[in-house]
């Protein structure tokens, strides 16, 4: 009996605590798995048909980045990862090699004139979305 009043009492903290987080921790687990993360101008090298950009282009092209509407997320076929990476269909990607956290990103940006997919890969790993930002469709470098 005492040992159920005990577990009662313990689940009712934990379940308060897990539902008032504070806004800290809650903006940390968002940044943790989110699709999208902003960048931050210092950590990136930014590289198109082979010619690294910096300066004004590099900031305009890092805030069009950033500002981008996140339209959807596509799922990688095992297999497929060779195609992802080099469709035949787009303009010249815009590179874009950074570090966030441990972890060195690389993402490929591939612009059309509907919309403009990126190619994050890290890890290994390879993660597909689509953004909409006209500036970033049209821009030529």
């Amino acid at each position: 009996m005492m040992w159920t009043i005990i577990s009662i009492i313990l689940i009712s903290l934990l379940k308060i605590l897990v539902t008032c987080l504070p806004t800290g921790t809650v903006e940390w687990l968002i940044k943790k798995f989110e699709t999208h993360s902003k960048l931050n101008v210092e950590n990136i090298t930014l590289t198109i048909d082979g010619k690294y950009l910096n300066g004004e282009e590099k900031i305009k092209v890092i805030n069009e980045f950033n500002e981008a509407t996140f339209i959807k997320k596509h799922y990688i076929f095992p297999g497929m990862e060779e195609v992802i990476l080099k469709p035949e269909d787009s303009k010249t990607p815009i590179i874009i090699n950074t570090k966030t956290g441990k972890k060195e990103v690389r993402l490929f940006l591939y612009r059309y004139n509907d919309r403009v997919d990126v190619v994050k890969q890290y890890n290994k790993k390879l993660v597909a979305y689509s953004l909409l930002s006209e500036n970033l469709q049209k821009l030529s470098v």
